[in-house]
């Protein structure tokens, strides 16, 4: 399986300035790509191969001294990635033509990574050496595994990092025999069948006056100025912070669940049909129920666990004790779910999450409504 390493990297001046210079450069061939690609089509009505594309580019280094600055390598990545955006198109062409979205121009400071695809980098003495950059210091906060296929160089917010994609083992966790269901929320941002309530962080309603406030001077401030770059460059930062918040949360809860238990059972949730809802659209956002779900997925994957999803009508409308429907819908503001047949009384997550426990028993023999999404 692939898997991602993120390095925080510390450039000397000479170096920022070469990336930023590189950046720039693919910046730039980016473009120039785009635009031949659509002007081609316009007129000739024949698509550009990527490979038309990466052989171009030994005759335009000698009309353009930059290109020959750059790493062979990062400009041939370039041809693909204009490919990959335009493969993106046509498929979300086919979903929804009105919002398809035709790959864009990159305006100045909106180009921030370049990839070397195979070689062009490689790790000496806890250093980064890129090639036409130097030897670039890199914090390792945790090891390197794995066969290392690629590595970008970002940079975000005025900071830097590597990013190595690697090919590594799934590392299969001790079998602990216990399954779980779980109910994603909003008052609660997790709810087990096992009674376990998880509190939902709500990092942007906490950050949201701190934000407001920065976007308030962005909009004081001239545009195309030192200063508006400036504010912008904070105000990026803010919101940083409150997606890393987020994450924390997400691998913390997902990594729990992974270790403690073999088979975990969620809804399939529709989030952009969800986020539709203009009084709860801010809230669905700020869980980051999709993040979670993501993060949850991947780690199953590598611990050899089982993830499944389940239809989840009427999850929290039925009794998880005597499996009968009430007979009055419960509102979104109930939190008490009480059967009007048995009188059973629990938390309206936990009876929830219990349901959807109950649609993924019997995984791997007759699972009705279940699709396993991170079985190995």
């Amino acid at each position: 399986m692939r898997k991602s390493y993120k390095y925080r990297l510390y450039p000397k001046k000479p170096q920022k300035e070469k990336i930023e210079q590189t950046l720039e450069t693919c910046r730039m061939l980016y473009n120039t790509f785009l635009a031949e690609r659509k002007e081609t089509y316009e007129q000739e009505k024949r698509k550009i191969t990527t490979f038309e594309q990466i052989n171009s580019l030994p005759n335009r280094k000698k009309t353009n001294p930059f290109l020959g600055q750059a790493f062979s390598q990062i400009l041939q990545d370039i041809a693909r990635r204009v490919h990959k955006n335009f493969q993106a198109f046509f498929q979300r062409l086919k979903k929804n033509p009105e919002k398809a979205g035709y790959p864009r121009f990159k305006g100045k400071f909106r180009y921030d990574s370049f990839t070397y695809p195979q070689h062009g980098f490689k790790l000496e003495q806890g250093q980064l050496k890129l090639s036409d950059i130097g030897f670039v210091n890199i914090k390792f906060h945790r090891e390197l595994v794995g066969t290392v296929k690629t590595c970008s160089v970002v940079v975000k917010n005025g900071k830097y990092y590597a990013c190595f994609s690697c090919e590594v083992e799934p590392k299969p966790l001790p079998k602990t025999s216990k399954k779980i269901g779980i109910d994603l929320g909003l008052t609660s941002f997790l709810a087990t069948s096992d009674k376990e309530l998880k509190e939902a962080p709500k990092t942007y309603r906490k950050s949201e006056k701190q934000l407001a406030k920065a976007q308030r001077k962005i909009s004081r401030r001239v545009k195309k100025s030192v200063r508006r770059r400036k504010a912008v460059r904070i105000l990026a930062i803010k919101h940083e912070k409150v997606a890393n918040q987020r994450k924390d949360l997400a691998h913390k809860l997902a990594k729990e669940l992974v270790e403690n238990y073999d088979l975990i059972v969620h809804e399939k949730l529709q989030v952009k049909n969800m986020v539709k809802n203009r009084y709860l659209a801010k809230s669905i956002n700020d869980a980051g129920w999709n993040l979670f779900l993501t993060i949850l997925t991947y780690k199953a994957e590598e611990a050899s666990k089982q993830i499944v999803e389940v239809d989840p009508r009427n999850t929290s409308q039925i009794c998880s004790a005597c499996d009968k429907q009430r007979e009055q819908k419960l509102k979104l503001g109930q939190r008490i779910f009480k059967c009007s047949h048995c009188d059973y009384k629990e938390n309206r997550d936990v009876n929830a999450a219990r349901n959807i426990l109950k649609r993924a028993e019997g995984f791997g023999t007759n699972l009705q409504g279940a699709v396993p999404i991170g079985a190995v």
